[in-house]
């Protein structure tokens, strides 16, 4: 077990006293801000740390990612997170130089995996579904760190060189029907685990933005272009820019970065934005280019509802106050009313089930004192009486729920408890 650092005993201290009157929303923030801590970390032998998601043993790019984030802001201070979380990124760049196609990979190589996909793998890799998401994690958790801590040492010709090969590829699949070599079917499970057309997904047109095919659910994206996916790598790609510059005074990666990063912006306002009847001008969860959306919004993160939490857009931007409106509404085919609770879902997992990072998310992008303590009460009355977040759970009985070890709603769950300390709304 990981040694708890001295600024999280601090911090639970300080919760302690903070929290007093509070003890259930005590309890499950103790039990969810040292969750990643207590059982899913390991240091390797090389050093690097290996963050696997809870239940399963790999470890994806994204989860483990998330699974850290609300511990930076104490990382400042607190060398041992400092050690674990560069450990992390080390272990995180390491993997990109394997595949960067893969979206989770084992502690050792050792075939392990989900199934025996219809795509390039090697020992190492857990799943190879092309995602996105999983690339801007890493450079994201790279910046927010350097910007939390001054710390620099993540950021050696390793990390450079995986900086170019994802702008690389996500260039490449700026047009992917012509120039990506990447394949994938998975001939077991339901049809949202394999790529339609020969692997390769559906037809998109060219607009600047870069395909993705699956979502952060792990879903087969409908429509190539995911437009959250899409917002998160312009914003990891600025971070980018900023570090070329700032740190490594390497003008031709900021520019590289910075070139990407509109490419993708202007496909995302020219492409990604139609006119709903009732809500106005909104983002599309996906689209192909083509004239096709897909209106709706899906739990995991990167999300529409997280467009201010990734840094895309401030929460006061018309169209993301009508893209919330829009997915916080039965309009959005994953959002649920039940008697227990009411948020998004995914078509990940069943019919009515409220998945509790949406509940984060929506508490962390709310703009009301209201709102924030309704989702703060929905969170504490729907957690099944373990002290856990889950997956999702029905929104009439939470006591049927999914993934009672899912790191990353936990981490989710404190950063949003931890904000609001901050805040001094608790």
């Amino acid at each position: 077990m990981i040694a708890m650092p001295d600024s999280v005993v601090r911090l639970l201290a300080e919760a302690d006293v903070k929290l007093a009157d509070r003890p259930k929303l005590l309890e499950m923030f103790k039990a969810c801000f040292v969750n990643t801590l207590e059982t899913t970390t390991k240091v390797l032998e090389d050093g690097t740390t290996f963050v696997f998601t809870g239940d399963i043993p790999a470890m994806w790019l994204r989860d483990s990612s998330a699974q850290v984030r609300h511990y930076l802001p104490l990382a400042a201070n607190d060398p041992q997170l400092q050690e674990l979380i560069e450990g992390l990124l080390r272990r995180q760049l390491h993997f990109i130089g394997i595949d960067p196609y893969a979206n989770a990979f084992n502690e050792a190589a050792n075939d392990n995996r989900l199934d025996w996909d219809e795509t390039e793998l090697n020992p190492w890799i857990w799943e190879r579904k092309y995602e996105v998401d999983s690339l801007c994690y890493p450079l994201h958790l790279a910046y927010l760190y350097w910007k939390e801590t001054g710390r620099t040492a993540v950021f050696d010709d390793t990390f450079r060189e995986t900086a170019r090969q994802i702008i690389a590829l996500w260039t490449t699949e700026q047009r992917h029907f012509e120039q990506s070599p990447y394949r994938f079917a998975r001939h077991t499970g339901p049809k949202s685990d394999t790529l339609r057309n020969d692997r390769m997904g559906m037809p998109v047109n060219y607009t600047g933005m870069t395909w993705s095919g699956f979502r952060p659910s792990d879903d087969a994206c409908k429509f190539g272009y995911l437009i959250p996916s899409n917002m998160f790598a312009a914003v990891a790609l600025g971070g980018v820019a900023e570090i070329a510059a700032d740190v490594y005074r390497d003008e031709e990666l900021a520019a590289q970065a910075l070139k990407l990063k509109e490419e993708i912006e202007y496909g995302i306002e020219t492409y990604g934005v139609t006119i709903h009847p009732q809500y106005g001008r909104i983002y599309a969860y996906e689209t192909d280019g083509l004239g096709n959306y897909n209106l709706m919004d899906d739990a995991n993160v990167p999300s529409l509802l997280s467009i201010p939490y990734l840094g895309y857009k401030p929460a006061d931007d018309e169209t993301y106050r009508n893209t919330r409106r829009f997915i916080l509404s039965e309009a959005n085919p994953y959002f649920y009313r039940g008697q227990a609770a009411q948020g998004i879902g995914s078509p990940h997992t069943r019919h009515r089930y409220i998945w509790h990072i949406a509940l984060s998310m929506q508490l962390m992008t709310a703009d009301n004192d209201a709102e924030r303590a309704t989702l703060l009460e929905m969170l504490l009355l729907t957690d099944a009486g373990t002290g856990f977040m889950h997956e999702g759970f029905d929104a009439d009985d939470p006591s049927l729920f999914t993934r009672p070890w899912f790191a990353w709603s936990n981490s989710l769950f404190a950063e949003a408890v931890h904000r609001l300390m901050l805040e001094g709304r608790l």
